[in-house]
């Protein structure tokens, strides 16, 4: 007789946001794309630079914080719509998840 039930899938990531990250500034329209999931996400911009970061979940949302080996930073937050990125510069980053 064979048990239904006695194997399970296991998650091995926990419901933190990960997949291909998009993003754009407004005003020049530079890209910023890469590959990652929760602590680990790795960004690529157009001039080759890679930017390191994490996801964080709080209450409602997921704030995301990046850094590049130069020392600069883009931090911002996802409310499900979207994702919205602001640079040392105050320049706005908006993007996605897919």
């Amino acid at each position: 007789m064979i048990q239904k039930g006695l194997f399970k899938k296991e998650r091995t990531h926990s419901k933190m946001a990960g997949g291909f990250f998009s993003f754009e500034e407004e005003g020049t329209s530079t890209k910023l794309y890469g590959f990652g999931h929760g602590d680990h996400i790795r960004l690529r911009d157009e001039l080759g630079n890679v930017w390191r970061g994490s996801a964080e979940r709080t209450d409602d949302s997921v704030r995301y914080t990046f850094r590049d080996p130069n020392g600069r930073t883009i931090t911002g937050v996802s409310d499900g719509a979207g994702i919205i990125l602001r640079d040392g510069k105050g320049k706005t980053w908006r993007g996605f998840i897919d």
